[in-house]
């Protein structure tokens, strides 16, 4: 048994293994490269490896389908025999699984499924990092430091049922942090970038715009709470709609627990919530944004089921043109709602038919308007509504009549993601970013730079 290393034998092996009278194995193939950087050096790099095996057992019973799960990392082929063994055991031991399905059949298998792993490595960063040290370069005599890090990871999933699915997705995640800060540490702002190799970011173009930002922050001035016209760049955008998606389940919307249900009694579902043309979509072949063209789902959850796995994915209009099109379901709430099966896709994307850049709005602004960098610290408030607070960070500034005049203290906000949709001026042209306070669960986005003329600055706050 020892021979058996490769994902797809493991997989295989584990299925073999089964007594149960249906079985999943995700094998997930990790791989990670990173760099770490603090006043204009890099500090620390780094490259890792490592393997999670996923085993899902079902148990047919009189009551209905009963469902086990065990996950560890570092399987190797002796450890197959006993994962198998606990995940048939959680099962028996279980009451029926309420999301129980038949599991998902008849898909073509992934033609590389017996193919090694990708892998990352520190090649990923041979074009970034001379460009990223001649940022460095540059800061120090701008009188500025550079902060942050890069991370590139590498997931080959490989997932194997007991119906015959044999189904491979590699999903190459990058990020990019820059935060700048004057010697003095009064001043800080903050640059993020999505990417999919490293290819398509700009640390001269990162720095040109946080040291921009460093200057607007010389004069410093003071406001109260209050609502301002304020413009929400594309990564704060993200972070507002991303937890909206993720608050988007039909069954909890039905039962009226969320924001989309209706008063009365069902959803909101076809009711307009923008008077702008905007439409928020998932789209697995979003190119720059590509995820998996199937489901993989780890767990059982509100918006996921094991039963579902290997299910195609579809591109999915969640508003389409201003109006609540699509509410995620899995084949049970699905079933449950009367609703069309509509699961999670991991990510997401926001036109609004604007073409101006966050810059060309910024200077067709009339009067006053706040300019944020970013939210963080989101919580939610009132699920009813979707109310959610949190604060602004590394900078926040005031236009006046076109132009930047100066930093100001950050705020504390309360606002709906779904109200602030339906207050909306202008949509920006849409362009990836990186969510700030979601990057480490969600970072494939896009989205455009979005007016508010009355953000709702609930406090003044202390933070940075």
């Amino acid at each position: 048994m020892s021979r058996v290393s490769k994902p797809y034998e493991i997989v295989e092996r584990a299925l073999e293994l089964s007594t149960t009278d249906g079985l999943v194995v995700i094998a997930d193939e990790h791989s990670s490269a990173n760099l770490r950087w603090a006043g204009n050096a890099l500090t620390t790099n780094g490259v890792t490896r490592g393997r999670t095996l996923t085993v899902i057992a079902t148990v047919d019973g009189a009551e209905g389908t009963a469902s086990g799960v065990v996950s560890r990392s570092a399987v190797t082929a002796d450890d197959l025999e006993p994962l198998v063994r606990a995940a048939e055991a959680a099962a028996q031991g279980a009451g029926p699984a309420e999301d129980a399905q038949p599991l998902v059949s008849g898909v073509p298998s992934s033609p590389d499924f017996t193919d090694a792993p990708a892998e990352t490595g520190s090649e990923v960063f041979a074009d970034f990092a001379p460009a990223l040290g001649d940022a460095f370069a540059r800061a120090r005599s701008g009188g500025r430091e550079l902060y942050g890090f890069a991370n590139h990871e590498l997931t080959s999933t490989y997932l194997g049922t007991s119906t015959g699915l044999r189904l491979r997705h590699d999903q190459p995640t990058g990020t990019l942090e820059l935060n700048a800060k004057s010697p003095d540490r009064t001043r800080s702002a903050w640059a993020g970038r999505s990417t999919r190799d490293f290819k398509d970011v700009d640390p001269a173009a990162m720095d040109a715009e946080l040291a921009q930002r460093l200057r607007w922050a010389e004069r410093r001035i003071d406001l109260p709470a209050g609502r301002y016209e304020t413009l929400l760049p594309p990564t704060a955008v993200a972070d507002l709609l991303i937890y909206q998606l993720w608050s988007s389940t039909a069954r909890d919307a039905v039962e009226g627990r969320t924001v989309f249900s209706q008063p009365g009694g069902g959803t909101r579902l076809g009711e307009t919530l923008a008077p702008l043309p905007l439409t928020l979509r998932s789209d697995p072949h979003a190119p720059g944004l590509e995820s998996a063209p199937f489901v993989i789902a780890h767990s059982s959850g509100d918006s996921a089921s094991v039963f579902d796995n290997g299910l195609p994915l579809a591109p999915t209009d969640w508003i389409r043109d201003g109006k609540l099109e699509r509410l995620t379901t899995t084949r049970h709430s699905a079933a449950l709602t009367g609703l069309p099966v509509a699961p999670a896709i991991d990510n997401l994307v926001l036109d609004g038919g604007g073409e101006r850049s966050l810059e060309e709005m910024v200077a067709a602004t009339t009067g006053r308007a706040l300019l944020l960098t970013c939210l963080w610290y989101i919580r939610e408030v009132d699920p009813a509504t979707l109310l959610l607070t949190g604060l602004t960070r590394d900078g926040v500034y005031l236009v006046e009549d076109g132009q930047v005049v100066g930093e100001v203290n950050n705020f504390r906000f309360n606002e709906s993601p779904v109200d602030l949709l339906s207050r909306a001026s202008e949509a920006g042209r849409t362009e990836k970013t990186l969510p700030r306070e979601w990057g480490d669960w969600f970072t494939r986005a896009a989205m455009p730079a979005l007016r508010i003329p009355d953000f709702n600055m609930s406090s003044v706050s202390q933070g940075v």
